[in-house]
């Protein structure tokens, strides 16, 4: 099973750094929770602050979540309050 996390995270990442929106936000589920690569929560942060950037509410409720408890980023619940604004603006 772990290597099909290995190789999945791979087609994801691939995907991800052709701007693939839905890819950039797994690639950083990915990382958040270690599947198929060495758990890394700054790197999360970033894929989904990339997919974030794009409109993706997933990913902007995500942003919202690492500044509210500190996850690759340092805390900051007045900006985990806007970032989960503009996810609910998505619907």
């Amino acid at each position: 099973m772990e290597n099909r996390k290995k190789q999945a995270f791979q087609w994801f990442l691939k995907a991800a750094k052709k701007e693939f929106v839905i890819a950039q936000h797994n690639v950083g589920v990915f990382y958040f929770y270690g599947d198929g690569v060495e758990k890394n929560k700054k790197q999360a942060f970033q894929w989904y602050l990339k997919a974030a950037e794009q409109g993706l509410a997933e990913a902007l409720y995500n942003v919202g979540t690492c500044y509210f408890y500190g996850d690759g980023v340092e805390r900051n619940y007045k900006e985990a309050f806007q970032w989960y604004l503009k996810a609910a603006e998505q619907g």
